[in-house]
């Protein structure tokens, strides 16, 4: 299959997607993303990591447009100046704590400068800390104070098809006042119902001045399946569930096996250069 022309930005989801297993950018990578900027193709990212988890990506990938964490709660400057924030309406994040809990799942919260926790030995908690590159502040109980500056709260748990239960539980319990999917087999996200990665596109393409349709995304994970139905390009990653290729343009290979820069070499940047051949 061969890629949709006209692409002037590439939206990129980070784990999954951009990174390897390990969190790992290759070399491969970093040159796709040299491709893309020599083509005149932006590059920009999105996650459900906070800006800052971000940040060790911004200088390899010599990234100069707007980031978006939080699954675009927060955008952000590659400076980390914010640009726009989401925050959840407090008793829309009460709910949505009340019924993660229920359902036996572990939940952390995230205001835009702090990651809240109630036990540092939780599951995915120190894998999380060195993922993002900061840690989190132990809490006995979220408060009034937590939830009114809450931009994500997440359900963890390593009990898979419990996660995929919830994320259905908070959709049904909250409908159009959050966003509710699956970052992560193991973590569901609960964000603003503007932040989700089909309104990054939307906002990329307002603040830089082109359709979206001009714009191409890759991604693995359910929340990307978002972002795919509001570009004009989509690209799943082949460690996707076969629910998340079906909604993509075209698949490519695993993060494990330079995927991000398969996709980029095979179908964005031909692409391009038969639009720069006189």
């Amino acid at each position: 299959m061969t890629g949709q022309h006209d692409i002037r930005l590439m939206l990129a989801d980070v784990d999954g997607a951009l990174v390897t297993q390990d969190k790992i950018l290759t070399e491969q990578a970093i040159g796709a993303a040299r491709a893309l900027r020599k083509a005149a193709i932006a590059l920009a990212i999105t996650s459900g990591r906070p800006p800052r988890g971000m940040s060790m990506l911004i200088a390899p990938l010599a990234l100069d447009t707007v980031i978006a964490g939080f699954n675009g709660g927060v955008l952000v400057n590659p400076d980390l100046s914010v640009i726009e924030s989401h925050t959840l309406d407090p008793a829309v994040a009460r709910r949505a704590l009340k019924v993660i809990l229920d359902k036996g799942l572990d939940a952390w919260l995230y205001t835009q400068d702090e990651w809240l926790i109630r036990d540092r030995g939780a599951p995915h908690v120190a894998r999380e800390a060195w993922t993002v590159k900061f840690e989190a502040r132990v809490v006995e109980d979220f408060g009034e104070s937590d939830l009114a500056h809450a931009v994500k709260i997440v359900g963890i748990s390593d009990d898979l098809a419990l996660v995929a239960e919830c994320e259905k539980a908070v959709q049904d319990a909250l409908g159009d006042q959050a966003s509710a999917a699956r970052s992560q087999p193991y973590y569901l996200d609960v964000t603003h119902p503007l932040a989700n990665k089909g309104a990054v596109v939307g906002t990329l393409a307002r603040l830089l001045g082109i359709s979206p349709r001009q714009i191409a995304t890759i991604g693995d994970m359910p929340n990307d399946v978002l972002m795919f139905v509001k570009s004009g390009f989509s690209i799943a990653m082949g460690n996707a569930s076969d629910e998340v290729k079906a909604k993509a343009s075209a698949v490519t290979d695993t993060n494990e096996n330079e995927g991000f820069a398969k996709a980029m070499e095979r179908f964005i940047l031909p692409a391009a250069a038969k639009e720069g051949e006189p």
